[in-house]
């Protein structure tokens, strides 16, 4: 199916599942349609199956967006709580458009779960609460984790009754749309081989031979290594590991709770009870953190650590917070290469202090580097198992971090890589080496080291379902062909009106033109970017600045963190520091009104008040900043500028959510 039939049948307001093969523009298609949609004001929620899929979407998951969470069932007592958060009911019942990116990833159960809390809080029993849902993906990659002893055909979403009540038209892209700059004209393409190991005729010789030979080449310094097994894995990273100069720092997890239930919690955690991390290892996020803008899989590099209070035992839930303002983090942070030091063990709480090395006074945490250039702090975080009645029965407190210079194919899972070393010579499930192929751009960034009889099959349930999935797609591309084109308008028109949109042509207009005026302004804020970056050493200073430019043209947050790329906790992190800098910073169009103020305000004052360490962060030295305000705050840890979020939040009753928070928090003095 073209892209363009497939924008027509997702016009209409069908439940629509798009898939086609890497190159094939489901990406392109999925934003196409967004902006259709935004365009004509109809509200759209944009998901992903996981955290790196949904950045790319610029949206949040699935399970964060419905309010499932980790859960794969919900009883009435979860669906009566979860209809107590009065910001999840009002976003779910005034969404009108669903989408789930990456699809393949999202357990059949979970899908049935999103399907029950959506019919539960729009009071419909209409599937998925009568909403336009979009799923897109494609079944060859890995299927989700699932329980022990679980087949794919109980874990893919394909097989789920919500996908079956759903009735979802088949889109299947077909077009090829990638640009292959790597290799000469007719030649074999890494998109071929994908197509190859996808068909039914099998893959051939010259694109086996095409494989091979990229055992010769040498890729960048900086690949990613992508094995099948943790073991090989966990040795290259502890040889990196090795490699490095300067402390070690060695954090000892926390469990608490029935024995197997930890266990579980270990496995699906996935990090180690003794995390050992130095200055300049490779890592990655393990836990989507919404208040630091990193998801599971967002990679970067420990620059330092930073001295903050320890945190209480895990059993005090309150101890344990998502909510780490660090967005930036200019100089605390230390060089790691201070010979004197001895190599420290730091418990995430006080009970589990190792006998044999003394703990510091106060506990040191990494100051991670990300790809995109923003430092973050990686505090402990802490996985739960709760009852029906909210009663923790598990819990396992640990740095939400793991080593990266090597990771497991199912964890590349929704990352897309310019260079990798690749060893599929112990594949052992059926589709991990399309997985781990279909990850890179070309085959010039790839080196692969060697493959074995499973490495480029496919499941069978997979492959019978993408045959079935053509045919449903070419019978859908077929009826609507038939269709006048007035009368497909008018159900175009039909469905923008039913979802409280507009047809105004001048209003569309005006949401193009402004779209086609903030690329532009795109445009000349990178050449600027680049321009400044020639004048300023600090990377932070120069992405601020870039920040302040889009705000001069009053743009709103979400427009400037779409045009950036970046999260918009981040962005309203760049005008918390701009606003600090430049007190006279234009940013009065994003001002919350005046009610919003006065409640942020106060519950501010409530908790400065209170004085509890917990619902603060801890600051910079003052031998590290220097500034005047920098003292004020050491004399007095307990400010605004340091309070964390979730008391906010949890104080105001869960009435408004943290952006609105975070940027109330902007405009009081």
């Amino acid at each position: 199916m073209k892209q363009a039939t497939a924008l027509d049948i997702l016009k209409t307001g069908k439940n629509v599942f798009l898939t086609g093969s890497a190159g094939s523009g489901k990406t392109y298609t999925l934003n196409e349609y967004i902006h259709y949609l935004r365009a004509r004001r109809v509200p759209v929620a944009t998901t992903a199956s996981t955290g790196i899929a949904a950045t790319h979407m610029n949206g949040i998951t699935i399970h964060s967006w419905s309010g499932i969470g980790i859960k794969d069932e919900l009883s009435e007592r979860d669906l009566a709580n979860l209809s107590r958060k009065k910001i999840l009911k009002d976003r779910l019942r005034e969404t009108a458009v669903l989408i789930i990116d990456e699809i393949s990833m999202l357990h059949a159960k979970q899908l049935n779960a999103v399907n029950q809390v959506l019919k539960h809080m729009r009071q419909s029993d209409e599937p998925f609460g009568g909403i336009q849902v979009v799923v897109a993906g494609d079944f060859f990659q890995l299927p989700p984790v699932g329980s022990r002893g679980e087949t794919n055909r109980e874990k893919f979403a394909f097989m789920s009754e919500a996908w079956l009540e759903a009735g979802f038209k088949i889109c299947y892209l077909t077009e090829q749309h990638r640009q292959n700059t790597d290799e000469k004209k007719d030649a074999i393409n890494l998109d071929s081989i994908l197509n190859q190991i996808r068909g039914e005729e099998g893959v051939s010789f010259e694109a086996i031979e095409a494989l091979q030979n990229t055992f010769y080449q040498d890729v960048d310094i900086n690949r990613t290594r992508l094995f099948t097994h943790n073991v090989n894995v966990n040795k290259i990273n502890e040889h990196e590991l090795a490699l490095l100069n300067g402390e070690t720092v060695t954090y000892n997890a926390i469990a608490h709770g029935d024995n197997k239930l930890v266990e579980t919690l270990k496995k699906s955690v996935r990090t180690s009870d003794e995390l050992t991390l130095k200055v300049g290892a490779k890592v990655m996020f393990i836990k989507n953190n919404n208040e630091l803008g990193v998801s599971n899989g967002t990679m970067g590099e420990l620059v330092g650590f930073t001295t903050i209070k320890p945190l209480k035992s895990s059993s005090d839930r309150s101890a344990i917070s998502d909510d780490s303002e660090y967005d930036d983090i200019e100089d605390e942070a230390t060089d790691g290469a201070d010979d004197e030091t001895d190599d420290t063990i730091v418990a995430i709480d006080g009970e589990d202090e190792p006998e044999s090395k003394a703990l510091v006074s106060t506990d040191r945490y990494p100051i991670i580097k990300l790809n995109n250039g923003r430092q973050v702090i990686a505090e402990g975080e802490e996985w739960i198992v709760e009852d029906e009645n909210g009663e923790i029965l598990a819990s396992y407190t640990q740095i939400p971090l793991t080593l990266a210079w090597a990771i497991t194919i199912h964890k590349s899972q929704g990352m897309t890589l310019d260079a990798a070393e690749i060893d599929l010579s112990k594949t052992f499930e059926l589709g991990q080496g399309y997985v781990a192929l279909s990850r890179l751009k070309s085959l010039e960034g790839l080196k692969l080291l060697g493959m074995n009889d499973l490495s480029l099959r496919l499941d069978p349930l997979a492959r019978g379902a993408d045959s079935r999935f053509k045919v449903l797609s070419s019978e859908a591309e077929q009826a609507f062909e038939e269709i006048e084109a007035d009368v497909l308008e008018e159900a175009h028109h039909r469905f923008v009106l039913v979802s409280g949109g507009t047809l105004n042509k001048s209003q569309i207009e005006a949401f193009e033109k402004s779209l086609k005026n903030r690329k532009k302004k795109q445009a000349q804020m990178l050449a600027q970017k680049d321009k400044l970056s020639n004048q300023l050493n600090d990377h932070s200073d120069s992405t601020l600045m870039t920040t302040k430019l889009l705000l001069e043209e009053s743009l709103t947050i979400a427009e400037i963190a779409e045009s950036r790329g970046l999260a918009q906790s981040t962005i309203m992190g760049h005008i918390a520091r701009l606003k600090r800098k430049h007190p006279d910073l234009n940013c009065e169009h994003l001002r919350p009104d005046v009610l919003t103020l006065d409640k942020v305000s106060e519950a501010v004052e409530a908790i400065v008040a209170e004085a509890d360490p917990n619902n603060f962060q801890a600051q910079p030295n003052v031998e590290s900043t220097g500034t005047a305000a920098s003292t004020k705050q050491a004399m007095n840890p307990f400010t605004k500028d340091s309070i964390k979020l979730r008391p906010i939040y949890e104080y105001l009753k869960e009435q408004i959510d943290y952006n609105t928070i975070r940027l109330a928090l902007i405009f009081i003095d």
